[in-house]
């Protein structure tokens, strides 16, 4: 593979990455993409891009593991998944290792995210009660009644590059436990860190062929949408992927959850403590270099006063944001995953100049930002922001924090409810009526009062709302259970024999 201009080649060999079906490892068809260090600036490994042939081959392991795991008792699945913890537990560092490696982030923001995947894994291995169904005894004379919750059968799951551990097991975990196979079909800008993951279930003793990971594009998502042994795809990306994977999905008869994208707002009302918003402000707007859907990339500012204060301090904490190699000690931001994407955010720097934004702030000139190194950005600050600039509409995804300044809370209110995405936001105030009013005001999936990044535990569910989430269902929690179930009622009796006969009337239950 050649280098990319001005990269020296490498001399050491590149790392084929291939998929992992039927319980081993499974050289692809032919076609490959490169993963990058994004530290380093290039080319480390190669991923194998699945055909439609790959994908066939995924799915039918998983079709044919499906009766024995289905037929198993939940608490016999959920004793897998407990051992799968306990394994995690244990090659925790080691995965985030990979992560950083593959993405960019922080080593410690990695073990964070693994740690929060960890924790559906608990929540999951619940599923003996969690799956328990509802039973009503003598609804008519001998007469009873009651519910089940059987598995679909073969699930998928389409990832983004985000949290290459994390989002994943806000997926299989869940289904799994519920009697589901899995194909799983991460991002294949960071692939390392799902083998890992399926090399674990099998050290815990999931059978072969319950969890398939294949990797790809298009080409792999489509073969899944269309294919007719799937039942449901779960995924997590982009809006306009989101909208396709419904579409596509749906017109196939899958059950189709697809989180899409976001522009999260943060309020700071008058009276909030304008320390700790920026705090909460400088970790949730560059945290992972902004790479997270509930990222932070709105300060909406209430009131010109607070305005002024909160860019001032904003400007001054982060002249001190340690940007550097995701490895270093002490890196506060590390890099972009991919020279594509930093090509893509430097553009919306243009933008917001452009339409009259004012740039307090340009990553550009962060001297981690520097050609000849990996793909970093400084962080970068725009004041000035109105609704109609595409810097305030469309998703960034990068270490860009926009200032939008409003009169009033009202006004706040309206500008988040006028946007459409509607995924998190939160408000930073000491008042707790104005707290009370916002939580039942603003039209968003998850809201958070002095908590920037409301991202629910594992018992509760994940999800936005408008053009941030398609589908009935929302990720994980109570709500995952549902979406990898279908729902079955019984109605029986056992009747004395002299007391059958034909009825000719809808039963009343009398």
């Amino acid at each position: 593979m050649n280098a990319p201009a001005g990269q020296k080649p490498i001399t050491a060999p590149i790392t084929a990455i291939s998929h992992w079906i039927d319980g081993k490892s499974v050289s692809g068809s032919g076609r490959v993409a490169p993963v990058y260090n994004p530290s380093l600036g290039r080319v480390i490994r190669e991923v194998s891009l699945a055909t439609k042939a790959d994908v066939d081959g995924a799915v039918a392991s998983a079709a044919r593991a499906f009766p024995d795991w289905s037929g198993q008792t939940a608490l016999r699945r959920a004793r897998v998944l407990f051992r799968f913890k306990e394994l995690l537990d244990r090659d925790a560092r080691r995965i985030a290792r990979v992560i950083s490696e593959e993405h960019g982030k922080t080593i410690d923001d990695a073990l964070g995210e693994v740690t929060r995947g960890i924790e559906v894994v608990e929540f999951a291995c619940g599923a003996p009660h969690l799956l328990k169904g509802e039973f009503s005894d003598n609804v008519g004379r001998g007469v009873d009644s009651f519910s089940l919750r059987q598995p679909l059968g073969v699930v998928a799951g389409v990832t983004p590059f985000n949290f290459p551990a994390m989002v994943p097991m806000w997926m299989f975990p869940i289904a799994l436990v519920c009697g589901n196979s899995f194909v799983l079909k991460p991002s294949e800008r960071d692939p390392s860190a799902s083998l890992l993951l399926a090399e674990l279930l099998a050290e815990a003793g999931l059978p072969d062929g319950v969890l398939n990971v294949i990797h790809g594009d298009k080409e792999a998502v489509d073969a899944l949408l269309d294919h007719p042994q799937v039942a449901a795809v779960s995924f997590v990306g982009s809006t306009p992927v989101a909208r396709y994977l419904q579409s596509r999905g749906v017109a196939n008869h899958k059950r189709v959850q697809a989180l899409g994208g976001a522009k999260n707002h943060m309020v700071v009302m008058p009276d909030a403590d304008l320390g700790a918003a920026t705090e909460a402000l400088i970790g949730a707007a560059y945290g992972s270099a902004g790479e997270r859907c509930m990222a932070i990339s709105v300060a909406v500012a209430v009131g010109d006063q607070v305005a002024d204060v909160l860019v001032e301090k904003l400007k001054q904490r982060l002249a001190r944001l340690r940007v550097g190699a995701a490895d270093a000690a002490g890196v506060e931001m590390g890099p972009l995953v991919t020279p594509a994407h930093l090509a893509r955010v430097r553009e919306y720097l243009d933008i917001g100049v452009h339409e009259g934004a004012k740039l307090v702030l340009d990553g550009r000139s962060h001297s981690a930002s520097a050609p000849g190194g990996g793909f970093f950005l400084g962080p970068s600050l725009f004041d000035a922001v109105r609704s109609d600039m595409r810097i305030y509409r469309e998703e960034i995804f990068g270490p860009v924090l926009g200032v939008v300044r409003v009169a009033d809370y009202r006004a706040a209110v309206e500008l988040i409810n006028g946007h459409e995405y509607a995924n998190g936001t939160a408000v930073f105030t000491q008042s707790g009526a104005i707290a009370r009013a916002f939580v039942a005001d603003v039209e968003v999936g998850m809201v958070g009062v002095n908590v920037p990044i409301p991202v629910p535990m594992a018992f509760h569910s994940f999800g936005g709302w408008r053009n941030s989430m398609f589908g009935d269902h929302h990720a994980y929690g109570t709500e995952g259970f549902r979406f990898y179930t279908r729902l079955k009622t019984v109605t029986q009796r056992w009747p004395e024999a002299d007391a059958l006969r034909a009825e000719f009337v809808m039963p009343t239950m009398k």
